[in-house]
This record gives C-alpha cells, structure tokens and sequence, in this order.
C-alpha cells in the first residue's frame, strides 16, 4: 500500500488531487481513490454521510478519516456513521471542506494512512 494522495487545489464545485485529476466530490484512501458518488450509499444534506460510505476507508487501511461538511458546513453526518469510525477504532476528523483539506494534507505529509470524503459545495 502506498501513501495516501494529496489534494493539489479547491474551490467551489471543483478538487483536484494527485494521480487521479479533477472532479467535484472525491473518496480517498492510502493508495487511491475515487470520484464520490452519494447515490451508492444513500447520502444526501438531510440524511447525512451514511456508514456505508467509509467502507472503502476502512477496507483501505485509514488510522485517520476526514469527514468533511462542505464548504458552508450543510453536509450532516449520520449518528450511526460516526459509531461505525469509533467502533472501528479509527482517529476522526470533521470539518468544513477547507478547513478539512488542509488537515488531510497535513496528515499525508505527514505519512499517515489517511482517507476522507471531500464534498466541494455547500
């Protein structure tokens, strides 16, 4: 497994990260990751980030996960995702999307294994 990937910039609608270029909503994980797509797992601003979602991070061996909330901090996250990042003993951290990004960073530079969900609107 190799390091996890930095996001190289931000801004409204719009994330690009290393290896895997730009997109609007991004899942990374040590190693890799995807364009997040909230329809798989049922997420959405009312209901939340869903557990099912940290699937992959958690598959992908994150010590660390950013759950970031947008950029205006609209995106909830579920209850039962939260219990499912303690019950899996996983370091959390949730933040608005700047504010999450440059934490995530920190973390990669910091050669931690390291995943998130990257929301790049509200």
């Amino acid at each position: 497994m190799s390091g996890s990937l930095r996001i190289i910039s931000s801004r409204w609608g719009r994330l690009e990260v290393e290896k895997l270029g730009v997109g609007r909503d991004f899942k990374l994980w040590p190693g890799g990751g995807r364009s997040w797509d909230w329809n798989e797992f049922g997420t959405s601003h009312g209901k939340g980030v869903q557990p099912g979602e940290l699937d992959e991070l958690i598959e992908n061996g994150c010590q660390v996960i950013v759950l970031t909330t947008g950029r205006l901090g609209r995106l909830r996250i579920s209850p039962v995702t939260l219990e499912k990042v303690q019950k899996n003993n996983i370091r959390l951290i949730v933040a608005s999307t700047g504010k999450g990004i440059k934490l995530y960073n920190e973390q990669v530079k910091k050669g931690v294994a390291v995943g998130g969900l990257f929301h790049s609107t509200c």
